[in-house]
């Protein structure tokens, strides 16, 4: 157990690439089972087992595959804290089983691990919007922690191409961004982008972090994500700790109209200047 812990330790320590602390974790343990392996030269006093077995190293193993869904892993990692909001309906519907949709109804979500002190950064911040004069509520909506799929808790914008974006008033290394569409029913929106920048004309140092439209009809790239079904736990993005002020999302109507809706967004990270270095 000695070498597994040593082995696990020099992984979070020296490693940010998921492929290489794998890789690290396999090697430092076979040199930990095969150094039990040799026979002491003079009696000694042993003081803990040496022979980790098959369920140490997998142990070891499911560890450090655990932080792949994030870089977040030279810092204290926790599991992320999130509080779903009520599940208005269940399963997938016949009509919405397509090749190319996520399937997530009725799966438990794995952990996603963010550096201690993570904090939704995105709460009462001011949010901008393609459709200046929404069709219904508000646009303080998306950012005001209210994530109920009910009447009053969601704005909805104009059709076809619309985005918001949310300023975060300061530059901030963003760990993960979760947003609620409207999951009041089963639907799929189109054409879904999630770019950071570091203005709020997305002109410098734009970066794409999520996108599904793969016929590149909003003129934004070629999506590889796949589609997915909005539902109560939302979608959680991976930002693997990109630093950015401006959180701008894209959407093209969705299988049930051709409005965009949004519900809440929660944009988890660490403000640059308070981030654990």
């Amino acid at each position: 157990m000695v070498y597994l812990r040593n082995a696990y330790n020099a992984i979070r320590r020296y490693s940010g690439n998921s492929a290489v602390r794998f890789s690290l974790a396999v090697i430092l343990a076979a040199f930990g089972l095969a150094g039990c392996k040799q026979k002491p030269t003079a009696p000694q006093q042993v003081t803990e087992p040496c022979s980790p077995d098959a369920n140490d190293l997998e142990n070891i193993v499911t560890t450090v595959e655990s932080n792949e869904p994030n870089s977040a892993s030279s810092y204290e990692l926790v599991p992320l804290e999130i509080e779903f909001p009520r599940a208005l309906f269940r399963g997938t519907p016949q009509n919405l089983q397509r090749k190319n949709v996520e399937d997530t109804t009725g799966k438990k979500l794995p952990h996603f691990y963010v550096p201690e002190g993570t904090q939704n950064l995105a709460l009462g911040k001011p949010v901008y919007s393609s459709d200046n004069e929404p069709v219904i509520g508000e646009l303080e909506l998306i950012t005001d922690g209210d994530k109920e799929a009910m009447e009053g808790s969601y704005v909805e914008l104009g059709p076809s191409r619309q985005h918001v974006t949310i300023d975060l008033e300061q530059k901030a290394a963003i760990y993960a961004i979760v947003v609620w569409h409207d999951h009041k029913e089963a639907r799929i929106y189109h054409d879904v982008v999630v770019q950071v920048a570091d203005d709020p004309d997305f002109i410098m140092n734009v970066r794409t972090l999520f996108n599904n439209d793969k016929d590149n009809s909003s003129g934004l790239g070629v999506g590889k994500d796949r589609e997915y079904v909005d539902n109560n736990h939302g979608k959680l993005i991976d930002a693997k700790g990109v630093q950015a002020r401006y959180i701008r999302f894209y959407s093209n109507g969705s299988t049930s109209d051709v409005f965009n809706q949004y519900t809440e967004v929660e944009v988890y990270g660490k403000p640059i200047d308070k981030r654990i270095i």
